[in-house]
């Protein structure tokens, strides 16, 4: 495996690509697990990616492996994206006849080609099918197997077979709790076949809430003898091995038995790290096994390595109390199904539950709705003496694994309400307790009172202890601070307020960052972007932005939003090269004279990508048709106009007096040609050729050709620029449209040669070869 290490990302949002043959590759989810690829980012910020030394974009010559990857870091939109190649070459000689890697969402067996005495591509072999055995067997063809994500390839010496851990013909192995993929690759050429066995098998639990990982000592799907003989074993974090020191030093043990290996890490060690995730924290750590085994007598070995991320909640204290009803209210929890209250422990005795019920504590045990989780509640009355001392829980599980905590009791007094809250993806959440005096306040949202028709809108929820609302990241209520790249970050201002008085009771703000798509960019070349009127610019008017060309104003408009349209080569966007990429940018500002007026407006950048000379795999299905195509044959006249545009928003064109018109060298003209009078929207105009001529009549010699057959002509040094075609006002169907860009220029006298001189030129529109597809 390679990693690679990048960081700090400072809230950014990491894209990787593969890239092969001068092609750039963006490695999606899908193409991650089909290539061999996972990515992991910590809280603070770091990533780590890890690819397989046999991924899709390697250069693999058996034992010297050579990726390279292109790595972008985009989402603030006032600082250009960074942009980074990676290239790096691994040795990798230890080959073990068999290499089994378990990575995060993919698993990937690689097999000598032991069958042959010479490698297989030397003997004219090629693979043809492969079998898998869910465990019922299920025969495909390679390309088929290829299109359902499993990557299948071998070089002279290898065979690889990688799958996603989701794929449909992996399956469970109950009593092992492991997922397998099973297989056999067939090999053909002429009279002759043979096959090869591939086999990966992952763990997919582990012990809850204490991280006890148990490994089958022996895989059986793995195992094709009874007398597999361990090696070797290494016990890792994120990829890298542990030394006995190190693995000590951390707290972890390992333990090998008869049957399991097994790994002990304690909650909160080195290596990992702790999340605050509703409802629950949560502690996180990616362990890494590495085992190396041999069966019989043919020495032939086996390297198996998981790389398991683990994540479990971490068992807390909540306080419930609610005072005027002078009773201790404590959730402790959540804990595995194994772990049950043994004691607490006072400073004047100790108790076991059954003592805790006999006293009137009510100690009860609770399930979540799926079952899943435990958690245990303890009400102690304020009169009990007990209930003004420390008090001490001990719990144990039957893998005798202890928790200890600790809570002190507080002696009664009046409570002011309290306000807490989170956000996920999409939304606040705002929970208000009531306290002593209960609901005797008026609460404000942004600056609206929260009225029932409001606290409807917001989906209020309330039990006569507190209430909750939930409010979208979006709402008017909500105010947008800042806009940081691909992400908008909100805060929500609750306040409560004695409604006699008009004093505030309490004040509360929650911000959040929340991720949006403020900018598309679309394989056609149009740009969509969302303009936010943030705080700090509060007399900023949104309709009255606009692009760099100013021209170019919003499709739409609020008071707190403006929503852009446009296409990668109008409205003064800027393009830039760059090594596999082009750079197209744009930026939206108040004009020039609003400007002036603002001295707060800010303007903000509009960026966007397109990979120079890609491919796009593209995936259909095909039917039969129900009946055969047939055409009417009529006659009938078509009226064709062609127009000249004023500018490259084709909204205005020159009249029949304009011509002819003087036109400066390399000036733009905007030509339209239209499909008059029909109403059929499945027909298409299309231009077919195109040219200038230095006469009127169109015959006459020379002339020059702007389009051949639909496509720009390839030797022109200023190529016919396409533009695309809306419906508005004036266009109902666009497919009955054409419109197109070319620059003035002039013929040299020298007839025979035709090429761009300083003159200017007259020009006026006629109509040259088009046809009709419907």
């Amino acid at each position: 495996i390679m990693r690679v290490d990048i960081g700090p990302l400072k809230g950014k949002i990491l894209e990787v690509s593969g890239v092969i043959n001068n092609s750039v590759i963006l490695v999606t989810p899908r193409l991650a697990s089909y290539c061999g690829f996972s990515m992991k980012i910590d809280p603070l910020g770091d990533a780590i990616v890890y690819a397989s030394l046999q991924n899709c974009f390697a250069l693999n010559e058996d034992k010297v492996f050579k990726t390279v990857l292109n790595l972008r870091l985009y989402g603030n939109q006032m600082v250009e994206d960074e942009l980074y190649q990676v290239a790096e070459t691994c040795y990798y000689t230890d080959w073990a006849a068999r290499e089994i890697i378990c990575d995060r969402n993919y698993m990937e067996a690689s097999e000598r080609s032991r069958t042959f005495r010479a490698p297989v591509k030397d003997k004219g072999f090629k693979i043809t099918k492969v079998v898998f055995f869910t465990p019922e067997e299920r025969i495909m063809e390679v390309t088929e197997a290829q299109r359902a994500g499993y990557e299948i390839a071998n070089t002279p010496t290898r065979l690889t077979l990688r799958s996603s851990k989701t794929a449909p013909e992996t399956y469970i192995q109950q009593v092992m709790n492991m997922i397998v993929l099973k297989t056999s690759t067939v090999f053909e050429k002429k009279w002759q076949m043979t096959q090869i066995d591939a086999a990966a098998a992952c763990s997919i639990s582990f012990t809850p809430y204490t991280i006890i990982w148990f490994l089958p000592k022996f895989i059986e799907p793995l195992i094709s003898t009874n007398q597999p003989r361990l090696l070797e074993v290494f016990v890792g974090i994120d990829g890298h091995r542990l030394s006995p020191a190190e693995i000590a030093a951390r707290g972890y043990a390992i333990t090998v038995t008869d049957l399991h290996i097994i790994v002990h890490i304690p909650v909160g060690a080195v290596g990992g790290y702790f999340k605050d995730d509703q409802p629950f924290k949560t502690y996180t750590i990616e362990p890494m096994l590495e085992l190396l085994w041999t069966e019989g007598t043919t020495l032939e070995n086996t390297r198996y390595k998981v790389l398991f991320p683990i994540t479990i909640p971490v068992p807390q204290i909540v306080d419930n109390t609610v005072a005027k009803e002078r009773i201790f209210k404590v959730l402790l929890g959540p804990f595995g199904d194994d772990v049950a209250l043994i004691n607490i422990t006072f400073p004047s005795g100790v108790l076991s539950a059954a003592d805790c019920n006999v006293r009137g504590f009510n100690v009860q045990e609770h399930r979540s709705h799926n079952g899943s989780l435990k958690f245990l509640t303890l009400q102690v009355p304020f009169t009990d003496r007990l209930s003004e001392q420390t008090c001490q829980f001990y719990f144990i599980g039957k893998l005798s694994c202890m928790y200890l905590w600790f809570f002190t009791c507080l002696s009664f007094s009046a409570v002011s309400p309290f306000i807490s809250g989170s956000c996920d993806h999409a939304n606040f959440y705002v929970l208000v307790k009531y306290g002593t005096h209960g609901a005797q306040f008026q609460t404000l949202l942004g600056k609206r009172t929260l009225s029932p028709d409001l606290a409807q809108q917001y989906n209020a929820r309330e039990n006569g202890t507190h209430f909750s609302v939930t409010v979208p990241f979006s709402a008017p209520d909500v105010v947008f601070e800042a806009v940081q790249g691909s992400s908008i970050r909100s805060r929500l201002d609750v306040t409560l307020r004695n409604p006699q008085t008009g004093r505030h009771v309490k004040d509360f703000a929650l911000t959040c960052q929340f991720y949006s798509t403020l900018t598309e960019c679309f394989p056609n070349g149009t740009i969509t972007t969302v303009a936010v009127k943030v705080e700090s610019v509060p007399s900023l008017n949104p309709g009255q932005l606009t692009l760099r060309d100013p021209n170019c104003g919003p499709r739409f408009s609020d008071d707190r939003f403006a929503y852009f349209v446009f296409t990668a080569n109008s409205c003064g966007t800027k393009r830039k090269f760059l090594p596999n990429v082009m750079r197209y940018e744009n930026e939206i500002s108040l004009p020039n004279y609003l400007e002036k007026q603002d001295s707060q407006s800010e303007e903000l950048k509009v960026i966007c990508y397109y990979v120079v000379n890609t491919t796009y795999a593209l995936t259909f299905h095909t039917r039969a048709r129900r009946s055969q195509p047939y055409a009417e044959a009529a006659k009938g006249k078509l009226q064709i106009a062609m127009r000249l545009a004023l500018d490259d928003t084709y909204s205005a064109f020159h009249q029949d007096e304009d011509y002819p018109l003087t036109k400066f060298l390399q000036e733009p003209l905007y030509f339209e040609v239209e499909l008059m009078t029909l109403t059929n929207p499945h027909v298409s105009l299309e231009l077919e050729n195109c040219w200038a001529t230095v006469d009127k009549d169109g015959t006459s010699q020379p002339r020059w050709n702007l389009i051949i057959n639909g496509c720009v002509n390839p030797v022109d040094p200023h190529q016919v620029v396409f533009h695309s075609v809306w419906v508005d006002a004036r266009v109902k169907y666009p497919s009955h449209h054409k419109r197109f860009e070319v620059r003035t220029f002039s013929f040299m006298k020298d007839q025979d040669t035709m090429s761009p001189q300083v003159l200017s030129t007259n020009v006026r529109a006629q109509v040259s070869n088009m046809r009709l597809v419907g």
